[in-house]
């Protein structure tokens, strides 16, 4: 885990981000017009808590905090996705730790 694993994101499972898309694409709108839209959870974790997580769920190790940087990298990224939420009625359904566990059980692409 780079610096000291504070940092904080606004992890999102996959599913939820699918069905934001949906209710995007299928929204009556009037055609040409176009709006952009955030799909985030409204819940950030720190980077070390979704490692913890991760570790918990596989049954792996604890991680290891580097204190070290990757040049570019942001300190907090989050997605305030109020307007999702608000014009198309979308909500995150997958809750971090349920989307941490299926992320850890998951079968490893390629095999």
């Amino acid at each position: 885990v780079f610096e000291d694993g504070r940092q904080r994101r606004d992890f999102v499972h996959v599913r939820d981000v699918a069905a934001a898309n949906v209710a995007a694409l299928t929204a009556d709108r009037p055609y040409g017009t176009l709006t952009a839209y955030n799909a985030g959870s409204g819940d950030p974790h720190t980077v070390g808590e979704m490692a913890t997580a991760l570790a918990e769920a596989y049954g792996g190790p604890e991680p290891v905090v580097t204190g070290e940087y990757r040049l570019g990298d942001v300190r907090h990224i989050t997605a305030d996705s109020a307007r999702l939420r608000t014009d198309l009625s979308w909500q995150p359904r997958v809750g971090f730790r349920e989307g941490m566990r299926e992320f850890a059980r998951a079968g490893l692409r390629g095999e």
